[in-house]
């Protein structure tokens, strides 16, 4: 797919504001990077966690003015905020939502751009993202959201909650590990001792995993079968003939057949993640 030289909206994101002079030490205490990596054209890629280390939100953090601003899910910005004054008690920052005034767009090929620019820290088949204000489109050929979603998809990149689901998937089964999501040298954040234990004492056993169907994406929650009709997981987001599932690693062992609501279903193995499969 050729992507350079164009310009892609994404309207399924927001924008939260973190600013003050305990910013930085208010964020480090939740996420699982280390807010220190952050500053103007750096961005990281983390998450906030329940106490047991299952996923709550990700996002970008990127250094802007002395603070920092988090690119995140736009329809669940409200539960991310309410989450981050709980968390905030006496630390001197202020927690803003800019999501009406700031857009968020994915830019692919060389040449500037406009606005607030950071090379997507998952991959690098992402290209770049830019945070704008509102009316403000980077000096490009707009392509359609599809375009994205189609690439993304390729790459076997999750999106938010639409892949994990939220207060359910502990966070190395959706790949964050291979995906610079996590700083395992930081020190303490919530979450933190059930993920550091799942890194170097367990076995992940499942996975979110790209994969590809004869026919159209059934959609989100449509159970993947094995052979023998047993459930092997299930379907997350996809278009067209390409899907995030939610596999058991034991069903990839012999590629034996799989199938989802009567489709094909063929899981692969991105080259990112090729290291971390043990099944």
């Amino acid at each position: 797919m050729t992507v350079a030289g164009q310009a892609i909206k994404l309207t399924g994101r927001g924008v939260i504001s973190v600013s003050g002079p305990d910013a930085a030490g208010f964020l480090q205490g939740l996420i699982t990077n280390d807010i220190r990596n952050a500053g103007p054209g750096r961005a990281l890629y983390a998450a906030l966690l329940t106490p047991q280390g299952k996923y709550l939100h990700d996002f970008f953090i990127i250094g802007n003015d002395g603070g920092f601003l988090l690119d995140c899910e736009r329809q669940r910005r409200a539960d991310l905020l309410r989450r981050l004054m709980m968390y905030k008690l006496r630390a001197k920052a202020e927690i803003t939502d800019l999501s009406e005034k700031m857009t968020v767009w994915a830019v692919f090929g060389t040449g500037d751009a406009e606005g607030i620019v950071f090379d997507d820290p998952r991959h690098p088949g992402l290209g770049r993202r830019v945070i704008v204000e509102k009316g403000v489109r980077p000096h490009r050929a707009v392509a359609p959201f599809k375009t994205y979603e189609t690439l993304r998809l390729a790459l076997g990149i999750p999106d938010g909650s639409r892949d994990m689901a939220v207060e359910k998937t502990f966070i190395l089964e959706a790949n964050l590990d291979e995906l610079s999501g996590i700083d395992f040298l930081k020190g303490c954040y919530v979450g933190q001792e059930m993920t550091a234990r799942m890194k170097h004492r367990t076995t992940v056993k499942k996975r979110l995993l790209p994969v590809t169907l004869d026919g159209d994406a059934p959609p989100a929650g449509t159970p993947v079968l094995d052979e023998s009709g047993k459930t092997a997981g299930d379907i997350r987001s996809g278009l067209n003939g390409r899907a995030i599932a939610y596999l058991k690693l034991e069903a990839l062992v012999g590629r034996r057949p799989l199938s989802c609501d009567g489709l094909r279903l063929t899981p692969e193995i991105p080259d990112w993640l090729q290291g971390a499969i043990t099944a």
